[in-house]
């Protein structure tokens, strides 16, 4: 397995490593620390780094995209999330439904949605999944329980569809133009069943948007509620067949949540987040002193961040290898299991960098690297299962581990 970068790949990660230099990490404290979670927000950053390709990459280039490969944007999603981890997430959100459009959606709906994409820089994607009664069920439904899992109501009349409910902690709702909805279409049968996906823009009669949600990290990327009360959709905007919103994602490619690279995508921005706490525990200790002697100097120091670049070229290995499966259409269970990883990772490798000798308390940089971190903690904590056909028996292992 060769892991030398072509001159392209290499193009995009330098790029991407001076953006978030030059632009993202400059902004990437104040943007955290403003109180208002609607106002963190920061569509400046946006349209710059739309302009150099970092919203619309993953759009495949027969419909006007860059067509970046998954190494490719693995590579730009960890130099991204160096210079803020939820900048570089609000990004990446858009490829993961760009991917999901060009797989599943007619080439009507293609022409529809992806042109205005492209064109317009504050143009943001999302996807509605989880409730306020349903997450991780969605993601692993009771197979004999039709009332598991999310309600959103999607009833037809005529030429259109009827959508009532509510979506919660939807990623770019109060800033997005256009998501992919699942919906309850047949609640008499389990959710697998009876779900189909909607493509609802942001400007559909009877859809609003509710309350932002103040989280303790990842501040910028916006998660909030999606209230559907009559929202009227044209049955032009189903994706796929009616009741087979499971089946069109796994036509996607994917098996473990809903959307192409979603394991991979928290893998990548965990690594990003990582390489920067080895970065910034190195300077630490090449330029602090204790009893006369620079910290590098010292063994127990030397340990810890011998143990800091282990465990982050250990994910870097994992991410590259998930990455370079995807684009060899290779199907296992490492996505999932590289996402679980990476969890566990993040955790180590920031608080060893937090926790630095001759530091009396966390300084900035390494508060909002621990807000990060929380939040990759969360899907650890879901009911995660790594689907490999081949091998029921490593579902079954992943299963026992993550219960």
């Amino acid at each position: 397995m060769d892991f030398t970068l072509s001159n392209e790949q290499r193009a995009w990660q330098m790029t991407a490593r001076k953006f978030a230099e030059e632009e993202i990490r400059p902004i990437s404290l104040a943007r955290d620390e403003i109180d208002d979670p609607r106002d963190t927000f920061d569509w400046d950053i946006i349209k710059k780094g739309s302009r150099l390709g970092f919203r619309t990459m993953a759009v495949p280039k027969e419909w006007g995209g860059r067509g970046t490969d998954f190494v490719t944007q693995a590579l730009v999603m960890a130099e991204l999330a160096r210079g803020d981890s939820a900048i570089s997430k609000t990004f990446s959100q858009c490829w993961k439904w760009s991917h999901l459009i060009a797989a599943t959606c007619t080439d009507e709906q293609k022409a529809r949605f992806l042109k205005p994409f492209l064109e317009d820089d504050t143009f943001l994607l999302g996807k509605g999944i989880s409730e306020p009664s349903a997450g991780s069920d969605n993601r692993l439904p009771p197979a004999d329980d039709p009332k598991a899992g999310l309600k959103l109501r999607a009833e037809r009349r005529g030429d259109e569809w009827i959508l009532d409910g509510e979506k919660c902690f939807i990623a770019n709702a109060s800033v997005g133009k256009l998501f992919f909805i699942d919906a309850r279409t047949d609640p008499n049968v389990p959710l697998r069943q009876g779900t189909t996906m909607f493509l609802v823009p942001r400007d559909t009669p009877g859809l609003r948007i509710g309350k932002v949600f103040n989280k303790n990290g990842w501040r910028f990327y916006q998660n909030a509620e999606m209230i559907f009360e009559n929202a009227r959709v044209p049955h032009a905007n189903v994706v796929g067949p009616v009741n087979g919103s499971e089946m069109k994602t796994h036509q996607a490619g994917d098996r473990t949540g809903g959307d192409l690279f979603g394991d991979i995508e928290l893998a990548a921005n965990a690594l990003g987040v990582c390489d920067d706490a080895c970065g910034m525990a190195l300077t630490l200790a090449r330029t602090r002193k204790q009893g006369g002697r620079p910290l590098l100097a010292q063994q127990v120091v030397e340990l810890k961040l011998n143990k800091m670049h282990l465990l982050t070229e250990a994910l870097r290995s994992f991410v590259m290898r998930v990455a370079w499966e995807h684009d060899h259409k290779l199907h296992s269970a490492n996505a999932g299991l590289c996402m679980n990883f990476s969890t566990d990772l993040i955790q180590e490798v920031t608080e060893l960098q937090s926790r630095h000798p001759c530091r009396g308390r966390r300084d900035r940089s390494a508060r909002r690297q621990a807000r990060a971190r929380r939040h990759h903690l969360e899907p650890s904590r879901r009911r995660h299962r790594a689907t490999d056909e081949s091998h029921p028996a490593i579902d079954q292992i992943t299963w026992a581990a993550f219960r």
